[in-house]
């Protein structure tokens, strides 16, 4: 009973406002009261947790997606997806998803490619007759790819918190990735066939958009960006070096393309980007520190063997069981952030899924769906909050896409997942990973 209150007091303070690392905070002193439990042990099991090899990837992978924002990558990628689409109706559409998945497979967050693609593709699509309610209800899902497309700051933490192989994890996830953005992408051939009329201004939008410089040159420019991800995950999975590795890899690449290549990362950007990336790691890192000590304590207290015994009173079937989890994991997604049900949620579930059957790696896959759905959903809809402010449009305009999106697109990718391990489970055991 104090674990449920611990949860659902973590709910309410973030729907309060409070900060997501302070809202963990308040959580682990009640459960500290609650169950009378040593705060001097607990610390230092809390920063044992802390000391891990993989969790160097965390503030490098941050760094060089704010590099990467700020270097002029975004911009290539985009110019490249664009020159790719021209010519289809809703290609425009197409090449935002696409550069959220290739953007996604370099930084591995969801807020840099709402703020680098969003900032750059908002005006323009704008222009060519998209609504801006549906366009930043497509920005907000298609960032999230930056979680499912390897490599992923939320497979890192999940990997930390589970014990589960990083590499594992991120091969896990490529598959159901790549069926979300071909998803949207059909979704989004679907919409403007209708929704996008040739217009006069549309027509002369589309004209005075055309880029100056050939397909060769737009190929040319994007290719040191569209390098990043086969070097990043090719040393990864052909063994030249691990994902911590790979982070200094990526964070390499960045600060050399940005000041070398594309020339557009100055000191100042380099500055800010620096005092960005600090900040974001700090939150990560407290987060981490008392969701560890909260994890402890509820393990202490036999928390996950009680829901799993409570689930498997309820029902012995694994369909529903399946169905049940995939319902809880969206509604608090619709609350709380992703870091949080990441961090907590779906650690506090794994011994319930483990008991039925679920691989550790294919259930790492379920929550990065979930967390796709939630993120965009609202009240809480961090995503979806971000991509509206970038979109300059009301979040109340953007419901309404971002829920048919999600119903078409993202719910069926997140069941196909679920009932079908395979997808997930196929790329790590081709590559001897699991």
């Amino acid at each position: 009973m104090e674990a449920l209150f611990g949860i659902l007091l973590l709910m309410a303070l973030m729907i309060f406002g409070v900060p997501v690392a302070w809202s963990f905070a308040g959580v682990l002193m009640f459960l500290v009261w609650a169950y009378d439990v040593s705060t001097s042990t607990l610390l230092l099991q809390g920063f044992r947790s802390l000391d891990s090899v993989i969790l160097l990837a965390l503030p490098l992978f941050v760094l060089a997606g704010y590099l990467m924002q700020s270097g002029g990558v975004a911009a290539r990628l985009i110019s490249f997806m664009s020159m790719a689409m021209r010519g289809r109706k809703g290609g425009l559409g197409a090449a935002l998803i696409g550069s959220s998945g290739v953007f996604g497979a370099i930084s591995g967050t969801a807020t840099a490619a709402v703020a680098s693609i969003g900032t750059i593709m908002g005006d323009p699509l704008a222009a060519r007759g998209y609504p801006r309610g549906y366009t930043s209800a497509l920005l907000g899902v298609s960032s999230l790819l930056g979680i499912l497309i390897p490599p992923s700051i939320t497979l890192i933490l999940f990997g930390v918190v589970t014990r589960q192989s990083i590499t594992a994890l991120f091969a896990a996830t490529i598959v159901p990735g790549l069926l979300l953005m071909f998803g949207l992408m059909l979704f989004n051939k679907i919409v403007t066939a209708r929704m996008l009329v040739d217009t006069p201004e549309r027509m002369a939008a589309i004209s005075a958009q055309k880029s100056p410089h050939g397909p060769l040159r737009a190929t040319l420019q994007a290719l040191p960006a569209l390098m990043m991800p086969v070097v990043i995950l090719g040393g990864i999975y052909g063994g030249v070096f691990t994902p911590t590795e790979a982070a200094a890899v990526a964070l390499f690449m960045a600060i050399l393309i940005g000041f070398f290549i594309y020339r557009d990362l100055t000191l100042s950007r380099f500055r800010q980007s620096l005092v960005e990336a600090g900040e974001t790691t700090g939150t990560i890192i407290l987060i981490l520190l008392f969701s560890f000590m909260i994890g402890r304590i509820m393990v202490a207290e036999s928390v996950p063997q009680e829901l799993t015994e409570a689930v498997t009173h309820l029902t012995e079937n694994k369909i529903l069981i399946l169905l049940l989890v995939n319902a809880f994991l969206i509604f608090v997604g619709m609350i709380m952030d992703d870091l949080s049900v990441t961090v907590v949620i779906a650690p506090l579930m794994m011994p319930l899924m483990v008991h039925h059957g679920v691989d550790p790696v294919h259930y790492a896959s379920i929550v990065a769906c979930s967390v796709v759905i939630g993120a965009n959903s609202p009240p809480v809809a961090p995503i979806l909050y971000m991509a509206c402010r970038i979109g300059k449009v009301s979040i109340h305009e953007a419901v309404k896409p971002a829920l048919q999106i999600i119903f078409y697109v993202a719910l069926p990718v997140m069941l196909l997942v679920t009932f079908f391990p395979e997808l997930s489970l196929f790329v790590p055991r081709l590559l001897g990973l699991h």
